[in-house]
């Protein structure tokens, strides 16, 4: 065979099809164990892949998308991870005959990562690089990571590719049709923090057709110039006389194939529902084409887990909020001490709130852990902010930690000149994905004259490429001296500016308020420099956005130097429908309601600060029930509003429900006696032969903090015991839930025999393949598109019902 990238280079390459489809049509029961027949039934593993090869598919992709320890253990095959990947490869390279790639398969494990969930990074690490030894050594040519839903996860997953092997990689998420993942993530998003860990190829597989596919390349192809891949489902699945099917036809997977090979897509193949027919059709479509294409540009983007902010020569200055550094402030340094983050929440919204695009994150202090202090920082901003980060020390080790608990692709602030520095910083920047600042300082100190700092600039950029890292991703730091002390080194600070940008083409950056240090009304100083180094090119600003003079300079030159178009961010900002400053939290506001208090604990997600309200609230002589009926519930009312406007997403809800759990955690203890009244017991279960419980176990949790009793009876939960459980606990409501279009069935069947055996509840469906069509066909009282909408639901029912 080829080299891989030698031939998605030269050619569009044609995947496979549905692995599970066809293994079901031969003999897979429902809720089987597709990677055990790399084992027991390797003939009917073969027979798929040369069915998919006789089609014409270039790349053949192995039986292993499930084949980690954590889905294993589900059949108790946990212990043969190394033995099912091992002969996967090999079943598939026997029937490619040396006519197809074997691409291994990485699937994601079901556990969410912390925060969110009670996954490691490393853990997942290790779980995945257990997978992709066993792939190396077997002889894949590529690994394809398909179908995640937590971009941390497939981060994790990559880094294990990169460690463990030295093979193409191909990273996919899938979506929704509202354009995000389930844990909020946006296409742009995924493409940039997947584009800086180095994968050779990005795209969506799963979740929608062809169409909602290509809507969501194009995304991507805004924000990366790597290959893409299109790996769409045979249309949405529908039920048809109580099966589930996928409408699309052949055809129909090749109704974009003009527009994909234009958007840069070269590898198409198809995923849920399609078989060899479709590959076939796939393969026919490409006959003729003008199979050639030309990257674009690359550019640099940073990321958080929602959100995407340029940084070049060519996009608007970015905005970097400094606040978040316990340089002279003593209440943060203190709760960095005491292992807290109210100051790093609050800052992080106000900061965001006043117009920074980028947060710095420094929690450098004596007497610290900064590794663990950074760690938990990272957690913090990211749970109430969508700005992406900028990681500020200079411990390697704290880098390192920060880096894993990272939703996309960070600022690392900074590397200078040093060898030694250099050799610490940039081979973690390569390793996790990230961009650098580059101090243009080195073991001579900070050169004079602006030559001598864009010497030292190319030098670090020379350095990061060798590295690994793209030339783009490297910021300079021109260096802002104070201007009391050093007044003539100001100009060859806006010097550098314009050279750096003139002969290296790279973006700048300076910490501009250094300027006025030791001076009266620094801010009138600092924010005349600013528009000075903003005409001079100045690409990013770590400032204190909350500083209303420095956002004047900077919304105003915006404007004056082309980069606001139509001043529509100036107009937005001064217009007379505007604020006069940003508005800030509720808490923020001086003295509030308790009640109020209370509420925006719980939407802000303040696990250590909602205990002390709810201390408050009893001081002042509410009850139990009023401290949740009246404070904490309508904060987790607002908490659904959101999510559902999508101002907020996943985690942020999690988190919310993590205050929750706390609140109510000390009601108990406060007040044992003092019982709230139930809204209702609700049965919740995935049915039988589905082993997800991901989305099930969200829908609980919100439950219990809406005031409902919850009888969780897990995953793969036979009918026969979701109607006994039922009759046991006298429940309100049952609640089922189902990720794979094998397992509809069960749901069906669930539903009728609730009906049949005369137990009155009420019944909600929901999971990834469930619609409201479906729902109505089985005859379910409710359906629930996503947890709030299922806890939404439920509760308009039955309170509807007792009253």
């Amino acid at each position: 065979m080829a080299d891989f990238r030698q031939a998605f280079a030269e050619r569009i390459l044609v995947l496979d099809g549905a692995m599970g489809t066809m293994l079901q049509e031969r003999g897979l029961e429902a809720g089987g164990c597709p990677e055990e027949m790399n084992l027991a039934a390797p003939q009917t593993v073969a027979d798929v892949h040369r069915e998919y090869a006789k089609a014409g598919a270039d790349i053949l992709v192995t039986n292993t998308f499930g084949g980690n320890r954590v889905k294993l253990a589900h059949y108790g095959l946990e212990s043969k991870v190394r033995e099912v990947s091992t002969r996967a490869v090999e079943i598939a390279r026997k029937a490619a005959g040396g006519e197809a790639f074997v691409a291994a398969a990485i699937g994601p494990t079901g556990r969410f990562l912390e925060p969110v969930g009670d996954a490691a990074f490393d853990e997942m690490v290790d779980i995945f690089g257990e997978q992709v030894r066993a792939f190396a050594s077997a002889g894949a040519d590529l690994i394809t990571c398909e179908t995640f839903l937590d971009i941390r996860e497939l981060r994790a997953a990559v880094v294990a590719c990169r460690e463990f092997a030295d093979l193409p990689v191909i990273a996919q998420m899938t979506f929704d049709e509202g354009g995000r993942s389930v844990l909020g993530s946006s296409p742009e998003a995924a493409a940039v923090t997947l584009d800086a860990l180095g994968v050779d190829i990005i795209g969506s597989n799963c979740g929608l057709g062809p169409e909602g596919i290509f809507a969501l390349l194009e995304k991507m192809r805004s924000v990366t110039s790597l290959p893409l891949i299109s790996q769409a489902n045979a249309g949405l699945p529908e039920l048809r006389e109580g099966q589930t099917v996928f409408p699309g036809t052949p055809e129909d997977m090749t109704a974009f194939h003009d527009r994909m090979i234009a958007l840069g897509v070269r590898v198409i193949g198809g995923c849920c529902g399609t078989t060899p027919a479709h590959i076939g059709a796939i393969r026919a479509a490409l006959e003729g084409k003008k199979l050639a294409w030309t990257p674009p540009a690359r550019r640099c983007f940073l990321s958080s887990r929602t959100n995407v902010v340029p940084l070049g020569p060519d996009a608007p200055c970015a905005v970097i909020g400094e606040r978040i550094n316990p340089t002279g402030k003593k209440i943060y340094t203190a709760e960095l001490r005491e292992g807290k983050t109210a100051y790093i929440r609050r800052e992080a919204q106000e900061q965001t709130a006043a117009g920074a695009m980028l947060l710095d994150v420094n929690c450098g202090a004596p007497g610290v852990d900064e590794p663990a202090a950074l760690e938990r920082a990272v957690f913090a901003v990211s749970g109430v902010s969508g700005a992406p980060l900028v990681l500020d020390s200079s411990d390697p080790a704290a880098l390192e930690r920060a880096l894993k608990a990272v939703d996309g692709k960070v600022l690392i602030n900074s590397v200078s000149g040093e060898d030694k520095s250099l050799n610490a910083v940039l081979p973690l920047a390569r390793k996790y994905g990230a961009a650098v600042i580059g101090l243009s300082l080195d073991e001579g100190g900070i050169p004079e004259t602006a030559e001598g700092r864009l010497g030292v600039a190319r030098k670090i950029r020379d350095a990061a490429v060798a590295a690994g890292l793209s030339a783009h991703d490297v910021v300079i730091d021109g260096l802002v001296l104070t201007v009391s002390a050093e007044q003539k080194r100001a100009m060859e600070t806006l010097r550098t500016l314009r050279l750096v940008r003139s002969e290296l083409g790279l973006a700048t950056v300076l910490g501009v308020s250094n300027i006025s240090y030791g001076l009266p009304r620094r801010t009138v100083l600092s924010s005349v420099f600013f528009a000075m180094a903003l005409e001079a090119g100045l690409g990013a600003a770590i400032i204190n956005p909350k500083e209303e003079r420095m956002m004047d300079a900077y919304r105003s030159a915006m404007v004056l130097l082309g980069r606001d178009v139509r001043s529509e961010a100036y107009i937005a900002h001064y217009g007379e429908l505007a604020p006069e400053s940003p508005s800030m939290p509720a808490s923020a506001q001086g003295p509030a309601a308790i009640r109020d208090r209370l509420a925006a604990a719980i939407i802000e997600g303040d696990v250590e600060g909602v205990g002390t309200l709810v201390d408050e609230g009893f001081a002042e002589g509410l009850t139990a029930l009023q401290v949740s009926n009246e404070g904490l519930l309508p904060g987790l009312e607002e908490v659904g509003r959101r999510f559902g406007k999508n101002q907020i997403f996943l985690p942020q809800v999690m988190r919310s429900a993590e205050a929750m759990h706390a609140a109510f955690d000390l009601i108990k203890e406060r007040m044992p006696d003092e019982k709230g009244e139930s809204r209702g017991r609700i049965l919740m279960a995935t049915v039988e032969g589905d082993i997800h419980d991901i989305g099930k176990n969200i829908v609980c949790t919100l439950l219990e903090n809406h005031g409902f009793e919850v009888i969780d009876l897990g995953k793969n939960v036979p009918a026969e015991r979701i109607l006994e459980q039922a009759r046991e606990h006298q429940v309100d409501a049952v609640g089922l839930s189902a990720l794979m279009t094998t397992t509809l069935a069960a749901m069906e069947k669930t539903l009728v025999r609730l009906r049949a055996s005369g137990i009155k509840v009420f019944t909600m469906v929901g999971g990834a393949v469930v619609t409201q069509e479906y729902a109505e066909s089985i005859g379910a009282d409710l359906y629930g598109r996503d947890a709030m909408e299922a806890v939404e639901k439920i509760k308009r029912l039955l309170i509807k019902e007792s009253s």
